[in-house]
């Protein structure tokens, strides 16, 4: 990138765009990792998608994604978790 500067913004938008999702924030950043996206996927599959096709052109190293939960789908998941009979290891 040094050698030849580009503005990889319209890459990630179109990567994310094929699958149906969107771009919603791309950065650089000092650190641990390189730079930070915010992308909306129809779903996870599609997601992981994108995700495989990037880290297989070995320019992004490591790749990491986290999938973020609307406060909707986090409250579904508690209630789910009320029926669900868990018995802690030794118990």
């Amino acid at each position: 990138m040094i050698e030849n500067p580009e503005d990889r913004r319209e890459a990630a938008r179109s990567y994310i765009e094929s699958v149906g999702g969107q771009l919603h924030g791309f950065w650089y950043a000092f650190g641990p990792h390189d730079g930070f996206t915010l992308w909306e996927a129809p779903d996870n599959v599609s997601m992981a998608a994108v995700a495989l096709a990037i880290g297989a052109g070995g320019a992004l190293s490591p790749l990491e994604t986290t999938v973020l939960l609307t406060v909707e789908e986090t409250m579904a998941a508690m209630r789910g978790a009320q029926e669900i009979r868990y018995r802690p290891p030794g118990s």
